[in-house]
Protein backbone atom coordinates (compact mmCIF):
# COMPACT_ATOMS: atom_id res chain seq x y z
CA UNK A 1 0.00 0.00 0.00
CA UNK A 2 1.19 3.46 -0.57
CA UNK A 3 1.23 6.26 1.51
CA UNK A 4 -1.36 8.17 -0.06
CA UNK A 5 -3.61 5.27 0.43
CA UNK A 6 -3.03 4.86 4.06
CA UNK A 7 -2.98 8.80 4.59
CA UNK A 8 -6.59 9.52 2.47
CA UNK A 9 -8.95 11.80 4.51
CA UNK A 10 -13.00 11.33 3.48
CA UNK A 11 -15.53 13.64 4.99
CA UNK A 12 -18.74 12.07 6.34
CA UNK A 13 -21.74 14.10 7.40
CA UNK A 14 -23.74 13.26 10.53
CA UNK A 15 -27.46 14.38 11.41
CA UNK A 16 -27.85 13.81 15.05
CA UNK A 17 -31.88 14.65 14.26
CA UNK A 18 -33.38 12.37 17.48
CA UNK A 19 -30.30 10.52 17.52
CA UNK A 20 -29.14 8.88 21.06
CA UNK A 21 -25.87 10.78 22.64
CA UNK A 22 -24.18 7.62 23.50
CA UNK A 23 -24.85 6.39 20.34
CA UNK A 24 -23.96 8.56 18.18
CA UNK A 25 -20.92 9.36 19.85
CA UNK A 26 -19.45 5.77 19.85
CA UNK A 27 -20.21 6.36 15.91
CA UNK A 28 -18.21 9.44 15.62
CA UNK A 29 -15.38 8.16 18.01
CA UNK A 30 -14.62 5.20 15.80
CA UNK A 31 -14.83 6.75 12.71
CA UNK A 32 -12.30 9.51 14.15
CA UNK A 33 -10.01 6.69 15.19
CA UNK A 34 -10.33 4.93 12.05
CA UNK A 35 -11.48 1.49 12.90
CA UNK A 36 -13.61 1.13 10.06
CA UNK A 37 -10.76 1.19 7.68
CA UNK A 38 -8.61 -1.91 6.92
CA UNK A 39 -5.65 0.09 7.54
CA UNK A 40 -6.46 0.71 11.24
CA UNK A 41 -3.35 0.82 13.47
CA UNK A 42 -3.81 1.95 17.38
CA UNK A 43 -1.34 4.66 17.17
CA UNK A 44 -2.06 6.03 13.72
CA UNK A 45 -4.31 8.48 13.01
CA UNK A 46 -5.85 6.86 10.14
CA UNK A 47 -9.52 8.57 10.74
CA UNK A 48 -11.75 10.22 8.77
CA UNK A 49 -13.18 14.12 9.19
CA UNK A 50 -16.57 14.38 10.47
CA UNK A 51 -19.35 16.69 10.72
CA UNK A 52 -22.28 16.68 13.00
CA UNK A 53 -25.64 18.85 11.93
CA UNK A 54 -28.36 19.39 14.23
CA UNK A 55 -26.72 18.90 17.22
CA UNK A 56 -29.35 20.86 19.34
CA UNK A 57 -32.17 17.96 18.46
CA UNK A 58 -30.04 14.97 20.20
CA UNK A 59 -32.04 13.01 22.24
CA UNK A 60 -30.64 10.92 25.97
CA UNK A 61 -32.60 8.01 27.06
CA UNK A 62 -33.60 7.66 31.16
CA UNK A 63 -33.71 10.49 33.04
CA UNK A 64 -30.40 11.40 31.91
CA UNK A 65 -31.26 15.24 31.51
CA UNK A 66 -31.81 15.55 35.35
CA UNK A 67 -29.27 13.05 36.94
CA UNK A 68 -26.11 14.04 34.32
CA UNK A 69 -24.05 16.52 35.72
CA UNK A 70 -21.11 18.67 33.97
CA UNK A 71 -18.58 20.00 36.78
CA UNK A 72 -16.17 22.72 36.24
CA UNK A 73 -13.51 23.89 38.60
CA UNK A 74 -12.71 27.71 38.46
CA UNK A 75 -9.44 27.22 40.36
CA UNK A 76 -10.71 29.03 43.69
CA UNK A 77 -11.59 27.14 47.09
CA UNK A 78 -15.04 26.46 46.93
CA UNK A 79 -15.88 27.23 43.01
CA UNK A 80 -16.72 24.05 42.15
CA UNK A 81 -19.59 24.94 39.05
CA UNK A 82 -22.56 22.32 38.42
CA UNK A 83 -24.16 22.08 34.92
CA UNK A 84 -27.09 19.43 34.56
CA UNK A 85 -26.89 17.98 31.48
CA UNK A 86 -30.09 19.85 30.65
CA UNK A 87 -29.06 23.27 30.59
CA UNK A 88 -25.60 22.37 28.66
CA UNK A 89 -28.32 21.00 25.79
CA UNK A 90 -30.06 24.78 25.70
CA UNK A 91 -27.13 26.77 26.05
CA UNK A 92 -24.29 24.99 23.51
CA UNK A 93 -25.25 21.36 22.14
CA UNK A 94 -22.03 21.23 20.84
CA UNK A 95 -20.11 20.95 23.61
CA UNK A 96 -22.22 18.07 25.29
CA UNK A 97 -21.82 16.05 21.58
CA UNK A 98 -17.93 17.44 21.41
CA UNK A 99 -17.52 16.13 25.38
CA UNK A 100 -18.95 12.50 24.77
CA UNK A 101 -16.79 12.20 22.05
CA UNK A 102 -13.80 13.27 23.79
CA UNK A 103 -14.45 10.87 26.83
CA UNK A 104 -14.34 7.99 23.68
CA UNK A 105 -10.70 8.96 22.31
CA UNK A 106 -7.15 7.98 23.67
CA UNK A 107 -5.97 10.67 26.36
CA UNK A 108 -3.08 11.34 24.81
CA UNK A 109 -1.36 13.92 21.71
CA UNK A 110 -3.01 10.97 19.39
CA UNK A 111 -6.41 11.60 21.01
CA UNK A 112 -6.10 15.60 20.91
CA UNK A 113 -5.06 15.58 16.83
CA UNK A 114 -8.06 13.10 16.29
CA UNK A 115 -11.05 15.23 18.19
CA UNK A 116 -9.93 18.62 15.85
CA UNK A 117 -11.25 16.14 12.76
CA UNK A 118 -14.60 16.94 14.38
CA UNK A 119 -16.40 19.77 13.34
CA UNK A 120 -20.28 20.37 15.31
CA UNK A 121 -22.66 22.37 14.06
CA UNK A 122 -26.09 23.11 15.89
CA UNK A 123 -28.14 24.20 12.91
CA UNK A 124 -28.74 22.17 9.70
CA UNK A 125 -26.20 24.86 8.06
CA UNK A 126 -22.87 23.80 7.67
CA UNK A 127 -19.33 25.09 5.52
CA UNK A 128 -17.96 22.08 4.45
CA UNK A 129 -20.40 21.40 1.24
CA UNK A 130 -16.24 21.89 -0.81
CA UNK A 131 -15.55 18.50 0.70
CA UNK A 132 -18.63 16.72 -0.35
CA UNK A 133 -19.14 15.06 2.79
CA UNK A 134 -20.80 11.15 2.66
CA UNK A 135 -24.24 11.14 4.63
CA UNK A 136 -24.09 8.11 7.41
CA UNK A 137 -26.67 7.22 9.53
CA UNK A 138 -26.99 6.65 13.29
CA UNK A 139 -29.37 3.92 14.53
Amino acid sequence: MSKETINSKEWFIIDAQEAVLGRLASKVASILKGKHKPTYQPHQDNGDYIVVINAKNVNVTGNKLNDKIYYKHTGYIGNMKKTPLSVALEKDASFVIKNAVKGMLPKNPLGREMIKKLKIYNDADHNHHAQKPIKLEVK
